[in-house]
């Protein structure tokens, strides 16, 4: 088989995809792109311009009307990738506090999801890609080369939760953490306008108790590489 062009890496919250994702395409020479910087970049833009989160309509008319791309790194500054707002590089911009606080009301609305969904098809049809995210291989991508549904119990996405706030300082008890990413399933199955599920055609991978480097090589044997 061929080398994948287009890789897309679907589940739930905690389980490892951006880890994976990320050096997957350092593997492969691909861009790394979690669509979660896109809704990042139009709560940036939102907030840039005094639109108020809560404004549905508004926030999906920004969405429709702005372009976002996301690239390979262009500086090398510790990025996974660059991106661009009309143009602007907002790559660390996106990652600040308020874009956190702001973030998940505007990822919910069906508009700005519809409306990016188009923006990510557009870097996927360039190819070398490994997209992340919980609605690649079922709506943003479902022809892509290679699916992968990388999953993990809730428990265990808990725990890796718990050390990673803890390593941020963040001092959170367990029960917390693992209701936390109970209702976190709970909302992204729930979801109107792609809920998270696993496409038809995708390589399941349970990594509960896989290291990082043995799920990498795993991986890479259905890339033939």
């Amino acid at each position: 088989m061929p080398k994948p062009r287009t890789i897309a890496i679907d589940g739930p919250a905690s389980a490892g995809k951006s880890t994976l994702g990320e050096r997957l395409a350092r593997a492969l020479g691909y861009l790394y792109l979690d669509t979660g910087v896109m809704y990042r970049a139009v709560t940036w833009e939102a907030l840039r311009r005094g639109i108020p989160i809560e404004d549905e309509a508004a926030i999906t008319a920004l969405a429709e009307t702005i372009r976002i791309d996301v690239t390979r790194p262009h500086i090398t500054d510790g990025r996974a990738c660059s991106v661009f707002v009309d143009g602007t590089d907002v790559t660390w911009e996106i990652r600040q506090p308020e874009v956190d606080a702001h973030v998940s009301p505007v990822s919910a609305y069906p508009g700005v999801r519809r409306a990016l969904t188009v923006q990510q098809r557009a870097i996927g049809e360039r190819g070398e890609v490994v997209m992340v995210g919980r609605d690649i291989g079922t709506v943003v991508l479902p022809d892509a080369e290679l699916k992968i549904y990388l999953d993990a119990s809730p428990e265990e996405r808990a725990r890796r939760r718990q050390r990673e706030l803890e390593q941020r300082g963040c001092r959170i008890d367990y029960e917390t953490v693992l209701e936390n990413i109970r209702q976190r399933d709970r909302i992204d199955g729930g979801r109107q306008v792609a809920p998270l599920r696993k496409a038809e055609d995708a390589l399941y991978l349970n990594n509960d108790h896989l290291t990082v480097e043995e799920e990498l090589a795993l991986v890479l044997a259905h890339c033939d590489c």
